[in-house]
């Protein structure tokens, strides 16, 4: 089994930042993507920032200049720093990873439990 589990700091204020971290862990033969998504209340989960299966990044325009995505593959880690941040970023963010478990032929889906991100105004 695998498990994604997401930390940091969950409240800032406008303007403030964050950092994100997620780490994959358990019988994990391969990653072939990590990235971030969020969450607002009452609509569809939607991406943050991602690396992609070429190892660039991808941004919602929402963040670009603002948000930045980096990873440490040696500790199946990814991270995302949060700068400038605005009310309207307050949602619950989501790691996801696309991930190959030791004897599998296929790489799967796996999420993170969420983390509620509060940015006051």
């Amino acid at each position: 089994q695998v498990q994604l589990v997401e930390s940091g700091g969950n409240w800032a204020q406008s303007g403030g930042s964050l950092r994100l971290s997620c780490v994959a862990s358990g019988s994990i033969a391969g990653i072939l993507t990590m990235g971030w998504y969020r969450q607002f209340p009452g609509k569809e989960r939607e991406l943050v920032a991602t690396f992609t299966v070429k190892n660039t990044t991808a941004y919602a325009d929402s963040v670009k200049g603002r948000f930045t995505i980096s990873k440490d593959d040696s500790k199946n880690t990814v991270y995302l720093e949060m700068n400038t941040l605005k009310p309207e970023d307050t949602a619950v963010y989501y790691c996801n990873a696309y991930i190959k478990l030791s004897g599998s032929d296929w790489f799967q889906p796996y999420w993170g439990q969420g983390t509620l991100i509060t940015v006051s105004s």
